[in-house]
């Protein structure tokens, strides 16, 4: 039988070997490790909402009043008043009929997706999706397709042939790549065949679309998508996940979503500062927050015509485990936190860099990173 030494050391040997890094003091931009002050290049808080006053004041407000936990879960002890506030504001905001809210992404994901299909139906899903997302179409147990990162011709094939209760399962921007998702095409062929789609804008609620809800917001296409899920985690500055979507389609989740039914509800603070984090995202502020966002965007690298609002991930593929180590230690060595992103996050032979910016992101932090890239 083997030792999990050895495992280890099989990891360590081709560059796999992950280990948890202690930082303190994460005020975006920066972060500190080691004793050192980094600029942190490596956060999902695109907007710094994390330790905005107006989120930390309404989490601290909900301590009081409402205490640490939950208790339970919310078909047991009952369902917090704010619970049903922030669903009501997050079905308001997408253009959906209802809302659930979960613990987090991959909670949502998790419960939703099983909930949604099963051993009779069939799942067709984008090559590059989160983890989260090919969890639960596993487990799910419906058939599983996979169609070429973004290719429509292949979707369309697969479309043609799948069985039972069909469901499209991509992100609007892929958490690797920053790229986007073929939103307006897929939306029509699952309309020609009949499928359901759902969409996870983890990473474009926040930041695309007139108002920061995303890239079906930015198409004007949330009345034509099944199931959005989104977090409220990265842009938003707290922590949860969600699913908009139909009432009925919520009224079933509520029957059968497990990691709904059998989890503690997460502590009334997190729902105050997400319910805090929507309201400042629609407000003045939260525009010119954004703004600030797609200038640092700019100055980063050229925008894509034709598209309003850009994502702040931006991948540098180097190939090899080594290679991304190695750049990622240079950084950090100049005073950047840029992490090295490997298999099985990303395919075997694109190991990269992933830049995330953010809003809190200085001019001078951006060109100093330019130029620290340029050297390596």
């Amino acid at each position: 039988m083997s030792k999990p030494e050895d495992e280890l050391g099989k990891l360590e040997q081709r560059g796999l070997l992950r280990r948890l890094r202690q930082i303190s003091n994460p005020h975006l931009p920066t972060v500190e490790f080691e004793g050192r002050k980094l600029i942190n290049f490596s956060s999902n808080d695109y907007l710094g909402l994390a330790q905005h006053p107006a989120l930390i004041e309404a989490a601290t407000k909900a301590l009081r009043d409402y205490g640490t936990g939950s208790t339970a879960s919310r078909l047991v002890c009952g369902s917090l008043d704010l619970f049903h506030q922030l669903e009501e504001k997050i079905a308001k905001l997408k253009k959906a009929e209802a809302a659930l809210t979960f613990a987090n992404g991959y909670s949502t994901a998790m419960g939703s997706i099983p909930a949604i299909v099963g051993k009779s139906d069939t799942i067709i899903l984008d090559k590059l999706a989160h983890a989260c997302l090919i969890d639960a179409a596993k487990l799910s147990g419906a058939t599983l397709r996979i169609f070429p990162h973004n290719d429509l011709n292949k979707l369309k094939k697969l479309l043609i042939s799948s069985k039972g209760r069909t469901l499209i399962i991509t992100e609007s921007v892929f958490s690797m790549d920053g790229d986007l998702c073929p939103l307006k095409e897929i939306v029509s062929l699952k309309k020609d065949y009949g499928a359901l789609l759902f969409l996870d804008e983890a990473h474009g609620v926040g930041i695309l679309g007139d108002t920061g809800q995303g890239l079906a917001e930015e198409f004007n296409l949330q009345g034509q998508i099944d199931f959005q899920m989104g977090t409220l985690g990265k842009a938003l500055g707290s922590a949860g996940g969600y699913l908009a979507t139909s009432q009925a389609w919520h009224d079933l989740l509520i029957n059968k979503a497990r990691s709904l039914i059998y989890s503690t509800a997460p502590p009334p603070s997190q729902v105050a500062a997400s319910l805090a984090a929507l309201t400042l995202l629609g407000s003045p502020e939260g525009q010119k927050l954004r703004e600030r966002l797609q200038e640092n965007i700019s100055a980063f690298e050229s925008r894509i015509p034709n598209l309003k609002s850009h994502p702040p991930i931006i991948p540098r593929v180097l190939g090899e485990n080594s290679a991304a180590l190695a750049a990622s230690a240079s950084l950090l060595k100049e005073g950047f936190l840029v992490p090295a992103i490997r298999y099985p996050t990303v395919p075997r032979g694109t190991a990269r860099l992933r830049i995330t910016l953010s809003a809190a992101h200085s001019p001078e932090n951006i060109h100093h990173l330019k130029e620290a890239l340029a050297s390596l």
